[in-house]
C-alpha cells in the first residue's frame, strides 16, 4: 500500500532585518500552526494566513507576498502568490544556482 504524505507550508518573500535585503523562507506548519491560521469563522483564508504571518514570521521585517498549501482534513487549501513576479523572486532567492543554469 502506498502512503501519501501531506504537508502544510507557507512560502514567504519579504525584507529581512538587514536593511534593503530581500529574502525568502518556507515555514512548515504543524497541526497547531494550522489551527492558529484560522479566521474567526474557522476558515483558512489569505487574510487569516497574513494575520498569522504578522506574528510568526519574525525572520522578516515585512512580508512582501506569500503562497501557502494547507492540509485541512481531507481538503488542501491553496493560497497562490499575489503576484507572479513575487513567485519568481522567491525561486531566485531560494535556488539561485538553478535559475542561472
Amino acid at each position: 500500500m502506498k502512503r501519501i504524505i501531506r504537508e502544510s507550508y507557507v512560502e514567504v518573500l519579504g525584507r529581512i532585518w538587514m536593511p534593503g535585503t530581500t529574502a525568502a523562507c518556507r515555514y512548515d506548519l504543524d497541526r497547531s500552526a494550522v489551527e492558529q491560521c484560522r479566521d474567526n469563522d474557522g476558515a483558512i483564508t489569505r487574510g487569516s494566513m497574513e494575520k498569522w504571518l504578522s506574528t510568526h514570521a519574525g525572520d522578516f521585517q515585512s512580508v512582501t507576498d506569500f503562497s501557502a498549501s494547507v492540509e485541512d482534513g481531507a481538503d488542501t487549501i491553496t493560497i497562490p502568490w499575489g503576484s507572479e513576479d513575487h513567485a519568481y523572486t522567491f525561486e531566485d532567492c531560494m535556488w539561485p544556482a538553478e535559475r542561472e543554469a
